[in-house]
């Protein structure tokens, strides 16, 4: 009846209270849920209302019972007009009226001159000439494992054919796909490239979703999103009714989120036959498919560190007085070491590197694993400009301190730093989606594009003008420590699974090259595959996302995933989550468990906040929130530390609180912006504007969640409501 009356609707507390709007609904009302023990206030409606109200259920229930048709085409129709207060019904189009439109709209932009470009350009991939051989496996299983190497064109083309094939069959009507994706610049990224490739505005018949941010239409029938936003979804809608085909890609990556997804999945098909389900990886050990797409990228040529510094000449200075050759074990007795740093460390240089130069041998005898040599970097990024062939150059960094600190050296190296010659863009998770966009385009002919980026670009995204990647060999990842129950997040050496995704990303238009800054002996010692995020970090989100969707006790249910995680790990979570009062005794959610199970956020941050908005002092929880969600904005550099000590002490002044020193130093931040002097205070007190920036961001998507689940308004700015019991208040 809403649909047809123009306006939204949505049921909260299990079914049990129907709100009709005429303006978007949230997807939850913590004060519509009876569990929550919140109060619910009954309103009588006018007489007038009340007749209305009927003559609109008797004229809903006469157009269903005699019309023909049984569905609407967009969501457009459903809209009420701003501008009338009197609602009119819209008229109702059949799905196979829609169906055909979606045909006739499909065909009709195959025919415009770019959609000719993009289409010769598809028919070049090798997914495409397997795209009837794809379709039919398709329609014959209910789940398809698909392995094919970077560049073949599994990610854009796949859901492509099965969108065309849909709306061709005039199965359109019925047609909706998701497409996972583990990164939210993949599923920005991947969605305007498709939309682009089919003709369409993004947003209409291809749209994404990502936390916060979205780009749909109730014409959208493929949606790329998060896994974290499909994992939403099945929070509301356990079945996922509606859903026609799910793809998830870039699985070899075992993300926790992807390893969670994939037991809800294996639980879920038996209830939907009618399901497709199609797992995508570069990488993944999968028989399926992977011998029909044999990637398409030019030959990459491999150099590693000995080669680079032989190719360079760049000369790693030696901490010793005398070049011996030998095991230079003592020399780094007082570094923690790892296993395949260890390898490096134990052989002899001479007898395995007798073929290069004396030079080159001196500088791995003084070369160590345990730091990146950021002017090794910049030397390698200097001669590839100098003396190599045009193309983007691709760097793979650890984290965004190398990304700043090598963005430093560049600006000032006398000719790399010249912004007429040189496009260099950072490419970080952090970053807002519209700056991470920038490094897709293709600069002028005369500048080089030079890309300084995390992991974050090597799977998924295509920077198409890649000729050049250069490989640290790191990249930073969470490790968690059972026993002290401690996490860090750390560089460690990657995968041979990954070294061969960062090597897939150049060769894309010509023969390209990769440069990988550690020795080959390292290279070979790698393991084949990452461990799995699920066994490495803390489960609590995890834990409370279980028993959210009510899968039984959590211990048991993480049995059946694919590497199940240490038990010990499994009981620190419950025990944090009972500590924080997540939990009760018996391991059910608590009235403030199951708040923070509506806030994709760490569950201390979500109690953080959750009890800043219950004790009316969510202004400062918001920013001390954002910078322990985010990262700490004081910076500290080597040469000046004592300094930035001193700094950081005067903003904590007598409370001796670092919290306190990061809510002053914010504070005064957006005053001297709001004067600009931003770049001047930042530089003077240590602090990282990048950083504040993402925190400010941060602070207001803190508050639209809390907004959402209704402890704020948005137009007050003030509690609302206080739901939890003194009890879980502690």
């Amino acid at each position: 009846m809403a649909q047809r009356q123009g306006l939204y609707f949505n049921a909260y507390n299990r079914g049990k209270t129907l709100v009709f709007s005429k303006v978007p609904l949230p997807d939850y009302r913590a004060d519509l849920d009876d569990r929550h023990g919140s109060t619910q206030k009954e309103i009588k409606m006018s007489n007038q209302t009340e007749v209305r109200v009927e003559d609109l259920l008797s004229r809903s229930k006469w157009n269903t019972n005699n019309s023909a048709s049984t569905s609407t085409v967009s969501m457009r129709q459903f809209l009420p007009s701003a501008s009338s207060s009197v609602v009119e019904p819209a008229a109702p189009i059949d799905k196979e009226k829609l169906s055909s439109q979606l045909r006739d709209l499909q065909n009709s932009r195959k025919t415009t001159a770019s959609a000719r470009s993009m289409q010769s350009f598809r028919e070049k991939l090798p997914a495409f000439s397997m795209r009837e051989e794809f379709l039919k496996a398709v329609a014959a299983n209910q789940v398809l494992v698909i392995s094919g190497e970077t560049g073949c064109g599994k990610t854009t083309q796949l859901p492509q054919f099965i969108l065309e094939e849909e709306i061709n069959n005039l199965r359109g009507s019925d047609c909706s796909i998701i497409c996972t994706q583990p990164r939210r610049i993949s599923a920005v990224s991947v969605a305007a490239r498709v939309a682009a490739e089919r003709g369409d505005e993004l947003g209409e018949a291809v749209g994404y979703q990502i936390r916060l941010e979205s780009k749909r239409s109730a014409q959208t029938r493929l949606l790329f999103c998060t896994t974290g936003v499909l994992l939403r979804r099945l929070f509301q809608e356990p079945d996922l009714i509606g859903v026609s085909h799910l793809l998830v890609d870039e699985i070899h990556e075992r993300g926790m989120n992807e390893d969670f997804l994939i037991i809800i999945l294996r639980d879920l098909l038996p209830r939907r036959p009618d399901l497709r389900l199609v797992l995508m990886s570069a990488t993944i050990n999968a028989e399926l498919f992977s011998k029909y797409f044999p990637g398409f990228t030019f030959p990459v040529a491999e150099l590693f560190l000995e080669d680079v510094l032989e190719k360079t000449r760049y000369r790693i200075n030696s901490e010793r007085d005398n070049f011996a050759g030998s095991s230079r074990r003592k020399r780094f007795s007082s570094v923690k070491s790892d296993p395949l740093s260890d390898v490096f460390e134990n052989i002899d240089i001479n007898k395995e590197y007798g073929n290069y130069n004396i030079t080159t041998r001196q500088s791995l005898e003084a070369w160590s694993a345990a730091e990146l040599d950021l002017s090794l970097v910049e030397s390698t990024i200097e001669y590839i400009c100098r003396y190599e062939a045009e193309g983007a150059i691709l760097v793979f960094l650890t984290g965004w301190d190398e990304i700043s600190k090598l963005l430093d050296k560049i600006k000032g190296n006398n000719f790399l730093g010249s912004p007429n010659r040189f496009l260099v863009l950072p490419l970080h998770g952090s970053m807002p989606t519209v700056n991470q966009r920038e490094i897709f385009d293709r600069p002028p002919a005369s500048m080089r594009k030079i890309v300084l980026a995390t992991n974050i670009a090597e799977s998924s995204i295509t920077i198409d003008d890649v000729v050049y990647v250069i490989d640290c060999g790191k990249a930073k990842e969470t490790s968690y420590d059972a026993l002290n129950k401690l996490a860090c997040l750390l560089p460690s050496w990657i995968s041979k699974a990954s070294a061969h995704q960062r090597r897939g990303r150049a060769g894309r238009v010509q023969p390209g090259f990769c440069y990988r800054l550690y020795p080959k002996i390292i290279h070979d010692a790698m393991p084949q595959f990452q461990l799995p995020e699920i066994l490495r970090t803390p489960l609590q989100e995890l834990c409370l996302t279980i028993k959210s969707l009510q899968l039984g006790a959590v211990s048991s249910f993480l049995a059946k995933s694919l590497q199940p995680p240490d038990p010990l790990s499994v009981k620190n979570a419950i025990e944090l989550l009972k500590a924080i009062g997540a939990l009760d005794d018996t391991e059910e959610l608590t009235s403030l468990g199951r708040h923070l199970c509506t806030l994709p956020l760490d569950p201390n941050i979500g109690k953080m906040l959750l009890m800043g908005s219950v004790f009316q002092c969510l202004d400062p929880v918001l920013t001390i929130a954002a910078a322990l969600a985010y990262r700490n904005p004081f910076v500290l550099p080597i040469d000046r530390k004592e300094e930035a000590d001193a700094v950081k002490r005067s903003f904590a002044g007598d409370s001796c609180s670092d919290h306190i020193a990061l809510l002053k130093a914010f504070v005064a931040w957006k005053e001297a912006k709001r004067s600009g002097r931003e770049r001047t205070f930042c530089w003077e007190n240590f602090l990282s504007s990048m950083t504040l920036k993402m925190m400010d961001d941060m602070r207001n998507q803190f508050f639209d969640l809390l907004s959402d689940i209704g402890f704020v308004s948005k137009t007050t700015g003030v509690k609302v409501m206080c739901p939890l019991s003194f009890q879980t208040c502690h």
